[in-house]
């Protein structure tokens, strides 16, 4: 890996905090995609601006308690605009893994690279700062471009939990994705 590159900044995006200020209002348009409401974990419906304000608040709340949550805003590159969030969970500190999520907003920003450069930093994060052994996604089999993503990046499919979530009137398989260190450092 060459050491130059930044751990938070790609091509595209860069991962930054949250801004109590500007988020709010953006996520609460985002709350009413059911796939992105799966990224931010837990919300069942569209959400207004001063409840994804105290969702934020909590999330920041985890990640001071826990030292095991990362959660990171994406922000284009080019104008510093919010397009997307992402996360890493430590779940098993013993076994170095961790499991992340990530999603792109508004429509118009996705298919544009921001998620596979945004994918990039996060394992790379991951890998290289949080010295995970593995990686793993649990993508919906309906979320087709994640799931093309993370495939390309390497990620293989582990398991399936037919019918494990339910949105948009719809039950779909739940896909048990995961990425080594060793199949990730071949590829770079």
């Amino acid at each position: 890996m060459d050491d130059m590159k930044s751990l938070f900044e790609g091509q595209l995006v860069r991962l930054g905090p949250i801004d109590h200020e500007k988020d709010p209002e953006v996520v609460a348009r985002w709350t009413h995609d059911p796939l992105l409401r799966m990224v931010l974990g837990g919300v069942a419906r569209p959400l207004s601006t001063e409840a994804v304000k105290k969702m934020l608040e909590k999330i920041e709340k985890k990640m001071e308690e826990g030292k095991n949550l990362f959660h990171f805003m994406l922000r284009a590159r080019e104008d510093d605009r919010l397009v997307g969030l992402a996360h890493i969970l430590l779940f098993d500190l013993t076994g170095c893994s961790g499991r992340l999520n990530l999603g792109i907003g508004d429509v118009a920003d996705r298919e544009r690279g921001y998620g596979a450069d945004a994918l990039e930093l996060l394992l790379r994060y991951s890998f290289s700062e949080l010295n995970l052994h593995r990686v793993s996604i649990f993508p919906t089999a309906d979320y087709f471009p994640l799931v093309s993503l993370v495939e390309k990046a390497g990620f293989e499919l582990e398991a399936r939990r037919r019918k494990a979530a339910f949105h948009d009137g719809t039950y779909w398989d739940e896909l048990m994705m995961g990425l080594l260190r060793e199949k990730w450092e071949k590829q770079q």
